[in-house]
């Protein structure tokens, strides 16, 4: 009897250990962070946004997610440890490499906002993201100094569009925030067969970062471009620009795509007269990621 009796308890402590091997520690060790977003935009294949929680003043990622072409998020709620997502100041979202072997945060930090209580609200407004473009402005105008021989207009102004106000030289125009590292300003007109692109650039004083379409003299000191050479397939040169979409985007920098990103502070529309005439940019709020994230 004593034997059996011993067995039947050896029996009930391996149940009990058993049961407690199967349910484990009950105590909750993570919260969750809940993001509700909108107005990213689908990075493709080689490039996904990634969370991060300002604690202490060092990152701590929250982990990545992708945007499909309609905008929705792969991912909206991540777990968090409880103290990290307690003593949290801020919210910063950034654009990472798919493949990324750096455990830091990239330049590329795209919305970002304080904390208050429970939620903080995130735009690009709040340092460290890209910038705050509500105060927006510029111009452009119609010209084609690339081609011009000894210093005479061809008549042909209407094929080329450069920012800024008209002049001998031209003066810059735009009133926009200094970008931080890993962002660049990029001009696009938009043919019938979508967007090209006038070059990237960082200052309004200064030519861009490309002259691949225009002719064979240099370009005034502002950005801008002439559309003579070179076109790009499906579009014809010369192009004329009048009646077109004019569009001033920020770009990631290194960017992984050809089009022109989501975040577009001026967009314009060329008239039909050509310099001395320029046309002004309207802010684009639209074109601006917004949301709010939650502990």
């Amino acid at each position: 009897m004593k034997r059996l009796f011993l067995g039947l308890l050896s029996l009930g402590l391996l149940t009990a250990s058993c049961n407690n091997d199967d349910n484990g520690d009950t105590t909750t060790t993570t919260s969750d962070l809940t993001l509700n977003l909108s107005g990213l935009e689908d990075l493709g294949t080689t490039s996904v946004y990634e969370g991060w929680l300002i604690v202490g003043g060092l990152p701590v990622s929250t982990g990545i997610f992708t945007v499909d072409g309609t905008g929705t998020l792969s991912k909206t709620v991540f777990p968090v440890e409880i103290s990290t997502l307690a003593t949290a100041t801020k919210f910063v979202l950034s654009i990472e490499p798919s493949l990324d072997t750096d455990p830091a945060p990239s330049d590329q930090k795209l919305l970002a906002g304080d904390f208050s209580g429970a939620s903080a609200d995130v735009s690009t407004s709040v340092a460290p993201a890209v910038g705050d473009f509500s105060a927006s402005t510029g111009s452009f105008f119609l010209r084609t100094p690339t081609d011009e021989a000894g210093g005479l207009n061809n008549g042909n102004d209407e094929n080329g569009v450069w920012f800024g106000v008209p002049g001998a030289p031209p003066t810059p125009d735009f009133t926009l925030p200094t970008l931080p590292a890993g962002w660049v300003y990029e001009g696009w007109v938009v043919t019938d067969n979508g967007p090209i692109s006038t070059g990237t650039f960082t200052a309004f004083d200064t030519a861009d970062n490309f002259s691949g379409f225009s002719g064979i003299n240099p370009g005034p000191p502002v950005p801008g471009e002439d559309f003579f050479n070179n076109p790009p397939m499906g579009v014809t040169f010369p192009l004329d620009v009048r009646e077109r979409n004019v569009v001033i985007s920020v770009e990631p920098s290194p960017d992984n795509s050809p089009a022109p990103f989501a975040l577009k502070p001026l967009v314009g529309i060329a008239g039909l007269d050509t310099a001395p005439t320029a046309y002004a940019f309207t802010y684009n709020a639209a074109s601006f990621p917004t949301g709010t994230v939650t502990r």
